[in-house]
């Protein structure tokens, strides 16, 4: 099983529409795969079709609870599958009242960790949609991950936001999670008409590129990717012949070529 986190702490760079897609494209190439939303906005939730996280009786933050309280309970307690092949634990508001209890919990940064590793013989993939913030939640994100997809918009800002990130991801490589890799930066939402994106891109490739992997798809800037949120589909069903499926079905491939 392979844990990938989904992260930047930066908002709005498709963080939640990459991890719908790489993980409903990694089940259309037959694996097996668990979405978990750690996001307190449920963004996640919302575009694989939950009308109102917020309403759900059982969502993650409800497990985190009962981890925490050490209270027995089913571990498919909450997980919903998609009919386009994959399972998924939703989230809601609540998790951000929950973060604030974890930092008084013993081994407060594994509790995501040990909640995932009950899963470790029954999905190939495990797709973690983290907040946009470096707090408790992101951190456990982090320790439970063998790796880190980093989505990340060619605009000036990224560059100060993926430079925080990788600082985050050595410090927790150095106290929590030896094994964390970096799975690779994927430029989202580009906009092919303007030089000035073209531009970031290589300014961030030669800072980068001696030690980071970047993917070679990128994620154009779409509406027909904004509506497949209003949908609950992903954009192969929205839009298969589009350049964001095509773009998305790249990325799947080289995903499944780092194994």
């Amino acid at each position: 099983m392979k844990v990938i986190a989904i992260s930047n702490q930066k908002g709005g760079t498709a963080k939640s529409t990459t991890a719908i897609n790489l993980g409903i494209g990694l089940a259309r190439e037959g694996k097996k795969v668990l979405l978990v939303d750690c996001d307190s906005q449920g963004s996640m939730s919302a575009g694989l079709g939950v009308a109102e996280p917020d309403s759900l009786n059982i969502a993650l933050p409800t497990v985190i609870e009962k981890l925490i309280n050490d209270e027995a309970f089913d571990k498919y307690e909450g997980i919903i599958h998609h009919p386009e092949g994959v399972d998924f634990m939703p989230c809601n508001i609540l998790l951000s009242a929950l973060e604030q209890s974890l930092i008084n919990v013993m081994r407060r940064e594994y509790v995501l960790k040990e909640y995932i590793d009950m899963f470790k013989d029954e999905y190939d993939y495990v797709i973690l949609d983290c907040m946009p913030s470096l707090g408790m939640v992101t951190v456990n994100a982090l320790a439970a991950a063998d790796s880190v997809l980093i989505p990340c918009q060619p605009a000036y800002y990224s560059i100060k936001g993926l430079q925080q990130l990788i600082i985050t991801i050595s410090k927790v490589r150095k106290n929590l999670n030896p094994n964390l890799k970096i799975e690779g930066v994927l430029f989202t939402i580009i906009d092919a008409r303007t030089n000035f994106s073209k531009e970031i891109i290589q300014l961030l490739k030669e800072s980068y590129g001696n030690d980071i992997n970047f993917f070679e798809s990128g994620i154009p800037k779409s509406v027909r990717a904004e509506e497949t949120a209003v949908e609950g589909i992903s954009i192969y069903k929205h839009n298969p012949t589009g350049k964001v499926a095509l773009a998305y079905e790249k990325l799947v491939k080289e995903v499944l070529e780092n194994e």
